[in-house]
């Protein structure tokens, strides 16, 4: 028999993701939850707590206020997770920021600040061409 190449947190993880996603497009009427993204799920090994991370083009206040919808909803949502998915234990939802979509358009935009000063210097050395950026790898949590 062969061995699972992931672990069953991570599928389960999965399926919550596209539940929710579906539940706050189809299902949640308040209207403060308005243009969210789910972007990850992270489940606790013993698929306890679920972690959601979403991520809205909202700005400071609308922002505050679309979690509070969603802090308001996690019942809800939980409740209707509970009627799709079948699990002895549904995880306790709560719902996090997103902050990989902020920082990678923050190092996108550093990187394209520093390509044209890095051709300034390649023409003023008399070489002609595309300058080759190297970018040490990122570390992650």
């Amino acid at each position: 028999m062969s061995k699972a190449t992931y672990k069953r947190s991570d599928r389960v993880a999965d399926q919550i993701r596209m539940e929710v996603a579906d539940i706050l497009m189809r299902k949640i009427k308040d209207p403060r939850v308005r243009s969210v993204t789910v972007t990850d799920v992270e489940l606790t090994a013993d698929l306890r707590i679920a972690y959601i991370f979403v991520t809205t083009m909202e700005k400071e206040q609308a922002e505050r206020d679309v979690f509070a919808g969603l802090s308001k909803a996690s019942g809800f949502v939980r409740a209707e997770l509970g009627r799709r998915l079948a699990l002895r234990y549904l995880p306790e939802i709560v719902f996090k920021r997103d902050e990989t979509g902020p920082r990678g358009d923050r190092v996108m935009k550093l990187l394209d600040e520093l390509q044209p000063h890095e051709t300034a210097q390649d023409t003023a050395d008399g070489t002609s061409g595309p300058a080759e950026l190297i970018i040490p790898p990122m570390r992650t949590k």
